[in-house]
């Protein structure tokens, strides 16, 4: 084996297994063969994949990476193999990471995941649910979703709902504290607003007399940093809160959210895609999934 990818799935077992004898044992190899072939790869790299101790073998961090970039490229290769003995169809199997922020992922992608999976059995599915932002190139997630603009122009990336902001409260907290007329009422209102902005949060608005647009400092005795804290606050009857109007349409329809101050609503939109890195063969099960999502998320 003194071809690269030979080198990778020496690599990639020595990992999985921890061991150099089981790994030998399972491509039958010596196990002196096996740590040659490591440790060539290594120097061709210039760099330690393994700490190697008499208990136990341990990835650096390089060796994180290039484990889980081996399996990526070894799963494609596989699957290419399984196309082409299969007269070109592709299917959509392995592991497949997909990150979502909480809000998003518990309103769409997750009562969406057993239809997915019925339909796609052999994709194990990794759904990873957090409103920190990721790189998805190091957090090795096959696909992220995302709102707002998109700065990373070497990803590729799918539209899957666009939602105006509202501002909301409880009919509770609206029948104490009174309905705002106009933002500068918002003065006299608790505005629960997010930890993640750098600076005091500012809420825009337009003048629906003449169509300007202007902003207007608020302020709350509470924040957060996601958008299903800030709907549970406001069901609370705690305060009012600014959020993607996807977060609040059930709550809406059912009464238990009231929108306020539409007249000056500034309709701006919050874009949400599903993004991925850009291969020229893109995996089918990464694309199986795309695919599914923009079909059902509406």
């Amino acid at each position: 084996m003194d071809n690269r990818i030979g080198e990778m799935d020496v690599f990639v077992q020595v990992a999985e297994l921890q061991s150099f004898s089981a790994a030998g044992r399972k491509l039958k190899l010596s196990p002196s063969a096996v740590s040659k072939l490591v440790t060539r790869l290594e120097d061709r790299l210039g760099t330690r994949l393994l700490v190697r101790t008499t208990r136990a073998l341990q990835l650096t961090p390089e060796g994180e990476i290039y484990l889980e970039r081996s399996r990526r490229i070894l799963a494609d290769i596989e699957e290419t193999e399984r196309a082409v003995a299969a007269g070109g169809t592709t299917v959509a199997r392995g592991r497949l990471r997909v990150s979502t922020s909480v809000a998003f992922g518990v309103r769409y992608i997750v009562p969406l995941v057993p239809d997915f999976l019925k339909l796609y059995p052999e994709v194990d599915l990794d759904l990873a649910l957090s409103d920190g932002i990721i790189d998805i190139i190091g957090e090795r997630a096959d696909i992220a979703i995302r709102s707002g603009a998109l700065r990373d122009s070497s990803l590729k990336a799918r539209k899957l709902l666009e939602s105006r902001r509202v501002i909301v409260a409880s009919p509770g907290y609206l029948k104490r504290q009174g309905i705002p007329e106009s933002p500068e009422d918002l003065d006299r209102h608790n505005c629960l607003t997010f930890s993640f902005r750098s600076t005091s949060e500012e809420w825009p608005f337009r003048n629906p007399e003449n169509g300007g647009r202007f902003s207007r400092p608020v302020f709350g005795n509470l924040e957060t940093n996601n958008g299903p804290t800030a709907r549970s606050l406001c069901l609370a009857g705690l305060g009012l809160s600014r959020v993607g109007q996807f977060h609040v349409q059930p709550d809406i329809d059912a009464g238990t959210l009231v929108p306020v101050l539409e007249t000056y609503n500034p309709e701006d939109i919050e874009l949400i895609h599903a993004v991925y890195p850009g291969h020229e063969h893109l995996a089918a099960r990464i694309r199986a999934f795309i695919d599914f999502l923009v079909e059902n998320i509406h």
